[in-house]
């Protein structure tokens, strides 16, 4: 069967679903209601931002939320709000997007990459244990793709030093870690609503946290170093502009009522996937001599703990040689596109170049060379259009140098 990068025809001619989603009636009503107010900014009396972060905060288990104008600033805040400055260090994982570590140096301290779970790609306790110092001063878990850390050991490892944790939930709205939901495990939570993400207003971010200090610093940091109900013009401590409009958390507001849905559908569809991928046959049958058992490609399993994986990515890990760049290429032609995902942050020349100590990743190395990912819009299609990606794998690998 010819491939299609070679002229061949495609497994997939159909579109796969849009991201975001056209506009439902509730966001209609909600955005002309705040441009037609006139209250744009997040400081004129609206309502939706303040709205936006309680409900958020209630979703996550905990009293208090801050919007603000995307993740990265975020985490900043968060870590601004929790004390965490200069001289600190902040452990990071390697398989994460760089601004889990930009953020760190954003608020003067240093990040400290380690590994990962070589199974579940999720930062490792053990290796941050390692990793902890005498200027160690908080913690970051990823909820990768939409799946919970495991937060029993990384608040124990917090704990045991003293440490605040900073969850990064940007992309696991939804998401449950042993039926508790994540961004209110630690000591503040971070969401993004950047144009990929589960719930999106092209860009913004949230904060949420259980201790009303922590809340007022974060609510500080995010507004040019004010008091709430302090004088306009007073500014006690040091602070950004870093806030959301009220035009976003309009958008936002009314996709809380379809989000469970759309997870459902998500898990509907990576379900299928996994179904699927037991089709696939090794690309040399008989497989290789000393070939260990089981499958050519497989979903990255869950960690410890998952209760719900609000499945913003799908990571599929390929079990046989490959060449990337190519595969790559040719899953586009056949209308299957994937992702390469993340390069290891400690590769990152810029980051070194700021300061960042590295850790050994070698689990985040081989996650780079051998991990493929489903985006969200493509798991937001018919499960019964999951055997494509399959299908088109099967197809791929049989043919890739």
């Amino acid at each position: 069967m010819t491939l299609a990068i070679h002229g061949g025809t495609p497994v997939r001619t159909a579109p796969w679903p849009s991201w975001p989603p056209p506009l439902d009636d509730p966001q209609r009503e909600r955005v002309t209601a705040v441009l037609e107010s006139g209250l744009w900014g997040a400081t004129q009396g609206g309502t939706a931002c303040a709205e936006l972060a309680a409900e958020f905060a209630r979703r996550s288990g905990v009293p208090y939320g801050v919007t603000v104008g995307n993740a990265t600033l975020g985490l900043f805040a968060a870590l601004r709000g929790l004390g965490v400055g200069r001289g600190d260090e902040v452990i990071v994982p390697a398989y994460t997007f760089v601004a889990s570590a930009t953020a760190v140096l954003l608020a003067g301290a240093t990040p400290v990459i380690v590994d990962v779970d070589p199974a579940d790609l999720h930062l490792s306790a053990e290796a941050a244990q390692a990793a902890v110092t005498g200027r160690t001063a908080a913690v970051m878990p990823v909820h990768l793709a939409g799946s919970p850390a495991d937060m029993d050991a990384l608040n124990a490892l917090a704990a045991r030093h003293g440490l605040a944790v900073v969850e990064d939930a940007a992309q696991a709205h939804g998401a449950t870690y042993r039926d508790r939901p994540v961004g209110g495990l630690g000591d503040a939570g971070v969401y993004s609503f950047q144009a990929s993400k589960a719930m999106t207003a092209g860009e913004g971010g949230l904060v949420v946290c259980r201790d009303e200090d922590v809340h007022e610093a974060v609510w500080s940091v995010c507004n040019l170093g004010r008091r709430r109900g302090g004088e306009w013009y007073g500014h006690p401590g040091l602070g950004w502009n870093l806030r959301l409009t009220e035009i976003q958390a309009a958008l936002l507001l009314p996709w809380l009522d379809r989000l469970d849905k759309e997870i459902d559908r998500r898990n509907a569809f990576s379900a299928a996937v996994e179904r699927e991928l037991a089709t696939v046959p090794w690309p040399d049958a008989p497989p290789a001599a000393g070939r260990a058992a089981g499958q050519p490609v497989r979903v990255v399993p869950q960690p410890a703990g998952t209760t719900l994986d609000s499945r913003h990515l799908l990571m599929l890990r390929v079990h046989v040689p490959f060449d990337r760049s190519f595969v790559l290429a040719a899953m586009a032609a056949e209308g299957v596109p994937l992702d390469g995902g993340y390069p290891p942050l400690g590769g990152m020349a810029a980051l070194v170049e700021a300061g960042a100590r590295v850790e050994p990743c070698p689990a985040a190395e081989a996650a780079a060379r051998d991990v493929l990912w489903v985006r969200q819009s493509m798991l937001m299609d018919d499960p019964a259009n999951a055997a494509h990606i399959a299908e088109a794998l099967a197809k791929v690998l049989a043919h890739a140098p």
